[in-house]
């Protein structure tokens, strides 16, 4: 036992530490969060989402988020609630750190924790993290850059084109160069970070090669981590809880609708009126009242137009009479030689 925990590489050490803290603290904050972007204190940018999230589960971002924002370029949004979440971040990370501290050091180190373990665990890893976050966004940025650049140029390479007669197809060039920054990216992601684990795990060590070993048997270190995490009274702590939680459930609810967005006057749209109810019967009776009333007009207008014709006629008639007695009356009379 004592040869597997010298040999325990720093890595093992500060995942071991790093990622119960990060699932620890990570629900209490999330409820913080929810709650500020219910209150319109908080607006974060759609495509550093996950950035944020990340961040926000790490047990050491205080310092690291300002210098990633003032000297990066890398704003994640906006609205008094970032600062309010990472501050409140700040005692859920320590409380986080002193619970799963504590119960490493004596599964695996079987070391005394130290007083304060939670607090000093907390500062040397902010430090870490505000130096090295910042580090390593910068260097994920640039060569997720760089290997983007270098996609685009290796799918329109020549060889490509005559391979494909008129060039590659469109969907199978985004898929080869998102494969290949995407893998690019993610290996120097990898690397990094695991840099950075490494690092927090000998500082951990360091720690631990200074504390006092532990005199107990292992079972009864089994039982004082499993006291650690278990209230001495399990009811009022489950009561107590339990009302936050519902307290904040309430306000969440509370003050979401009235700061739901809502479309501005210029762009409302008009609100549709409801018709009255269609009866068919009354279409029919009043379309066969119209039929009628226009099968009316038409038989009064056929009417009148061979009424025209008929007086029409009759006055040509007339007319010629009437010239063939004028010309007869007017006209010599025809001696017999």
């Amino acid at each position: 036992m004592a040869n597997e925990r010298d040999t325990m590489s720093p890595t093992m050490i500060g995942l071991g530490v790093l990622w119960p803290t990060c699932w620890t603290g990570i629900p209490i904050k999330l409820a913080f969060g929810l709650l500020a972007f219910a209150l319109g204190w908080m607006e974060l940018e759609g495509r550093l989402g996950l950035a944020f999230l990340m961040l926000l589960g790490s047990p050491f971002t205080i310092f690291a988020v300002p210098l990633i924002s003032i000297t990066l370029d890398g704003h994640f949004g906006e609205g008094i609630g970032l600062p309010i979440l990472f501050l409140l971040s700040i005692p859920i990370d320590i409380w986080a750190f002193g619970v799963v501290g504590r119960t490493y050091f004596l599964e695996r180190f079987r070391k005394e924790p130290p007083e304060a373990l939670g607090f000093t665990l907390w500062w040397k890893s902010a430090v870490v993290g505000a130096f090295f976050l910042p580090v390593l966004w910068f260097v994920v940025s640039l060569v997720t850059e760089t290997a983007v650049s270098t996609s685009q140029s290796l799918s329109q390479m020549e060889s490509l084109r005559l391979l494909f007669n008129t060039g590659l197809p469109i969907a199978e060039r985004i898929g080869l160069e998102v494969t290949i920054w995407g893998t690019v990216s993610f290996m120097v992601l990898f690397l990094l970070m695991v840099i950075g684990i490494s690092w927090i795990g000998r500082i951990i060590r360091e720690i631990a090669q200074a504390a006092q070993p532990s005199s107990d048997s292992y079972q009864a270190l089994i039982t004082r981590w499993d006291l650690m995490r278990v209230p001495s009274d399990q009811g009022v702590f489950m009561t107590a809880v339990t009302g936050v939680g519902i307290v904040l459930s309430l306000l969440f609810w509370v003050v979401l609708p009235v700061t739901t967005p809502h479309p501005h006057e210029c762009c409302q749209k008009e609100q549709a009126k409801a018709g009255p109810p269609f009866k068919p019967m009354e279409v029919l009776t009043r379309a066969e009242q119209e039929i009628a009333q226009i099968e009316a007009v038409v038989l009064a207008i056929e009417q009148s137009r061979d009424a025209g014709k008929t007086a029409s006629e009759t006055d040509k008639k007339k007319g010629g009479v009437k010239a063939e007695t004028r010309k007869a009356e007017g006209a010599p009379a025809v001696t017999q030689p």
